[in-house]
């Protein structure tokens, strides 16, 4: 049956990879036949997990929602870095990993990254300068000067070691731009890296446990797509416990 009102409030999107963020907003949109539909905090196509998709007049809490710390979890490749600094880019060099390099080494590098710093946007990104996405510059192979932006790294911490690869857990501030660590990383062990797998578990309180698959939300019916609707206050960050 065809909805009578304008839906309106939070909802958590475990969102696949391949897809961009706006790509979840559009197909939301038309599953719930409105136009008022954003999101807060973009993924990279490459990246999965939670999306946080604002419905109707929850648009409001964009600012709110996309300030918010987030956690993930990924895969970092040691020896190869990619012109977009992930798997979705071109190898530009190769080099050798450290002789007999350790976890406990290759840990010791990762936690430099930990704490207050300025991060350089890769030109990979959505970032404008001049009026310019900086990804259409890339595209072109243009390189512009960018602004160095704040950003708190709170854990950074390997979970899993099999070189060349390495699985991290990350807990950040908004803005972080995850490749950017794991390019900057494999800068700082002399072998170069890149991202090959990046989650999103987490926005503060709000994680992928409470979240639809995009493919089973496109099948459920209005009535209980509502039903995991998140009133906006409820969803404001200094309301939640």
């Amino acid at each position: 049956m065809e909805q009578k009102r304008d839906l309106e409030g939070v909802l958590l999107i475990d969102k696949p990879s391949g897809m961009t963020s706006h790509d979840v907003v559009d197909q939301v949109r038309r599953k719930l036949r409105m136009k008022r539909i954003g999101h807060a905090g973009t993924l990279d196509p490459m990246a999965t997990g939670l999306l946080i998709i604002l419905v109707g007049k929850a648009t409001k809490l964009s600012q709110f929602l996309t300030s918010m710390d987030k956690t993930y979890s990924g895969t970092i490749k040691l020896g190869e870095s990619t012109n977009t600094q992930d798997a979705d880019g071109e190898i530009t060099v190769t080099k050798p990993l450290p002789e007999g390099l350790t976890q406990l080494q290759a840990q010791f590098a990762m936690s430099d990254f930990v704490g207050d710093q300025y991060q350089t946007p890769p030109m990979f990104s959505a970032v404008k300068i001049k009026g310019q996405r900086l990804y259409k510059l890339a595209r072109k192979g243009q390189e512009v000067e960018r602004e160095p932006r704040f950003i708190r790294v709170s854990k950074f911490e390997i979970t899993r070691f099999d070189l060349p690869e390495i699985d991290f857990t990350l807990d950040c501030s908004k803005g972080t731009y995850v490749r950017t660590l794991a390019n900057d990383f494999g800068e700082k062990l002399g072998c170069g890296a890149h991202l090959t797998a990046l989650r999103r578990d987490a926005s503060n309180e709000f994680d992928t446990s409470r979240a639809l698959p995009l493919d089973v939300f496109k099948e459920m019916e209005i009535s209980d797509i509502e039903k995991k609707l998140i009133p906006a206050h409820e969803a404001m960050p200094e309301n939640r416990l």
